[in-house]
């Protein structure tokens, strides 16, 4: 008699690889996130237009990788708390205590969990920030990429990258790296969404993948 094992199909027991590509960076005052919109479960394209930009709160974001489900519940817990601490204190949350809020999910349930958040906003005492979180890590960074697509972009965003570039630049370098990872990573694409953050607040975008810049190779 055959076992269960035996007629089990072998994408069942498979992992279920997801993709995206992420970014965020800081400028003068502020910082501009972006993501692709496309949630894909191996070989299927499951959500085309998914804003992985998730608020934290009114001047912090997160963009969302890894399983869709588990970077979602992670935000959302993060929100509530940093909702519930904001009138605590009676202020805005400071951008380091969302990111080590994420940081303390991630870690404490790193073996439950499939989720990679980058994080970054304004606040009143050091501006603009850009914080890195994957399981117990909490790293500060200029700017940060994560993703599938990351890696086909890494070396156009060391070699465009330069300390001092202004809010409108750095919109540039995000719309650039999402378009160049969205026509090489076939887990990454649709449109692309952009979130810019300073003192005034946040200001979401969505660009049409027919107004992305164009490429020689495209």
């Amino acid at each position: 008699m055959l076992g269960e094992s035996s007629i089990q199909p072998e994408w069942l027991s498979e992992e279920v690889k997801t993709g995206t590509t992420i970014i965020a960076i800081g400028f003068e005052g502020g910082v501009v996130l972006g993501s692709d919109s496309r949630v894909s479960a191996g070989a299927s394209v499951v959500n085309r237009v998914m804003n992985k930009l998730s608020p934290l709160h009114d001047k912090i974001y997160c963009a969302l990788s890894g399983s869709a489900a588990d970077a979602q519940t992670i935000a959302e817990i993060v929100n509530y708390q940093l909702d519930v601490h904001s009138i605590e204190v009676g202020e805005d949350p400071l951008v380091r205590s969302a990111a080590t809020l994420v940081k303390n999910i991630s870690y404490k349930y790193k073996e439950e969990l499939s989720a990679h958040l980058i994080v970054a906003g304004w606040d009143r005492r050091a501006g603009g920030q850009v914080f890195v979180t994957l399981d117990g890590l909490l790293s500060k960074q200029p700017f940060a990429v994560g993703g599938s697509g990351s890696s086909y972009i890494y070396g156009f965003v060391d070699a465009e990258y330069r300390k001092g570039m202004t809010k409108k630049e750095c919109q540039e370098f995000v719309v650039n790296a999402l378009t160049l990872a969205m026509g090489r990573d076939g887990s990454s694409g649709g449109v692309a969404y952009l979130v810019t953050i300073d003192q005034d607040g946040a200001v979401e975008r969505c660009i049409p993948g027919n107004e992305l810049p164009t490429f020689f190779d495209q």
